[in-house]
């Protein structure tokens, strides 16, 4: 949903995505086609900061250059508790949700120019976290203060790093990896009393990355349904 809102916007768009999703990959592809810009896809596994530089290499060789990074990938799977958290789990989690953010935002770093824009994906369970998704939310959380370190590092270069916090969005992940249970109910413990779409959030990063966003860096924005994140 993000990757076709920028191109409706004027942006090609380079998207990343496993080789496993590369049926998804095309069909966001052709989208991105359809709003007549041009789609690179890189079907990588980012869990290594040597795909992480090829992903970037490859957008700049690609698209010509680089102007905005979306950090998106994550990866979760629930637990009962703390004593049931395997450690392949816990290095999973932290190595795709945390390590390739810093990967890619550093391999990038030499391709910003002022006006580019750095957007992180964090979510309300970095403020209010459930015990289920206790290593998600961790790392979720340590994206909000690398967000908000990172936008202190680079203002004064002119590039804005902000940061979008959604809360229950419906996306394949939510049934892939919770309780069924949990699943059937989900989204409604927020004021608007729903999950999300992921259409509903597409526009926040667009924002983030315009011009009308030129005063705001540093920022978690949040996007809940009505739960709190600050």
């Amino acid at each position: 949903a993000v990757a076709i809102a920028f191109a409706r916007e004027g942006a090609d768009v380079a998207i990343n995505y496993l080789p496993e999703e590369q049926e998804d990959g095309e069909v966001t592809g052709e989208l991105i086609g359809a709003a007549g810009r041009t789609a690179a896809l890189i079907p990588l596994d980012i869990r290594s900061k040597e795909a992480c530089v090829e992903v970037v290499d490859h957008t700049v060789d690609e698209l010509g250059g680089l102007d905005i990074v979306v950090n998106n990938a994550a990866y979760q799977m629930a637990i009962k508790g703390l004593a049931d958290l395997s450690e392949e789990n816990l290095v999973r989690t932290f190595t795709t949700n945390v390590f390739a953010t810093f990967w890619i935002t550093q391999a990038a770093l030499s391709h910003l120019r002022p006006g580019a824009s750095i957007i992180n994906t964090t979510s309300i369970q970095g403020y209010d976290p459930a015990t289920g998704l206790m290593p998600y939310a961790a790392t979720k959380a340590a994206l909000v203060s690398f967000t908000q370190s990172l936008s202190r590092e680079l203002a004064p270069t002119g590039v804005r790093v902000n940061s979008v916090a959604p809360g229950p969005i419906w996306t394949p992940l939510i049934p892939a990896t919770m309780p069924a249970d949990k699943v059937n109910d989900f989204g409604q413990g927020v004021p608007l009393g729903r999950a999300g779409q992921p259409a509903e959030l597409a526009a926040t990063y667009v924002f983030l990355a315009s011009d009308d966003g030129s005063y705001i860096t540093g920022e978690n924005l949040g996007v809940t349904g009505g739960g709190l994140t600050a």
